[in-house]
């Protein structure tokens, strides 16, 4: 009995080695290679599939120097904007949804942009904690082997916008018939702005809410000015 606990001990130990090698080397390819797809594309995919419907996924792979600087401004301003200084994991605002939580609100998110390009990239979306133990791995990774520059280069590339609109090249065509290196401040804080539903509000056609929420973000980006982005 000892012996064949030894045995799956072994298998196991080997087996996590391996993981842990190969999810190291993916995070180590995705630094330079351009992203073409990601797990929640197979997701959203495989989704439809199982629907019965037809999905086209639309995204294009957009370097740094063609990101326009409003887009990641705007991007920072409204989902992580101490991403430049924290290691991954913002735990000032873990701290304030936690608080708020007890107090009897609704939990809301604490992501940063890290853990956010970890479960785009290599995981699925859903709230367990098996998915969260991961993300956290990943995060980890991403942090210790990506400059910030890198991490923003890659979420901007593969953020869901919309049905089958992934990444800023396509949500910009998509939403206002330009490329992604001609976003003016009002376009990106729009696209800023719906990223918490994506596929529930519009870019193109906002709301009162999303509008609401556009405004405030172009108040941040005037705030951090674009000299912010220097910090990566």
């Amino acid at each position: 009995m000892r012996e064949w606990l030894r045995r799956v001990a072994r298998v196991l130990g080997l087996a996590l080695l391996g993981w842990v090698g190969l999810s190291v080397l993916l995070v180590l390819m995705f630094r330079v290679v351009p992203v073409a797809g990601s797990m929640v594309m197979v997701e959203r995919k495989v989704e439809a599939w199982l629907a019965g419907e037809s999905l086209d996924i639309r995204q294009q792979w957009r370097p740094w120097s063609q990101l326009a600087d409003n887009a990641k401004l705007a991007v920072i301003a409204a989902e992580d904007q101490r991403f430049p200084s924290h290691h991954g994991f913002d735990f000032v605002e873990l701290r304030r949804a936690v608080m708020a939580s007890l107090k009897g609100s609704d939990l809301r998110g604490a992501s940063t942009l890290s853990q956010q390009t970890a479960k785009n990239l290599f995981l699925w979306t859903g709230r367990n904690w098996v998915r969260k133990g991961l993300e956290a791995w990943f995060t980890l990774l991403i942090e210790l082997l990506w400059p910030k520059e890198r991490i923003l280069e890659v979420y901007l590339n593969i953020a869901e916008w919309d049905n089958g609109v992934f990444g800023l090249e396509a949500a910009a065509q998509h939403y206002f018939g330009v490329s992604a290196t001609s976003l003016t401040p009002a376009q990106a804080s729009r696209l800023a702005a719906i990223l918490p539903n994506p596929r529930g509000w519009s870019a193109s056609r906002p709301g009162p809410y999303v509008l609401q929420r556009s405004n405030w973000i172009r108040g941040q980006m005037r705030n951090l000015g674009h000299a912010y982005l220097e910090r990566l």
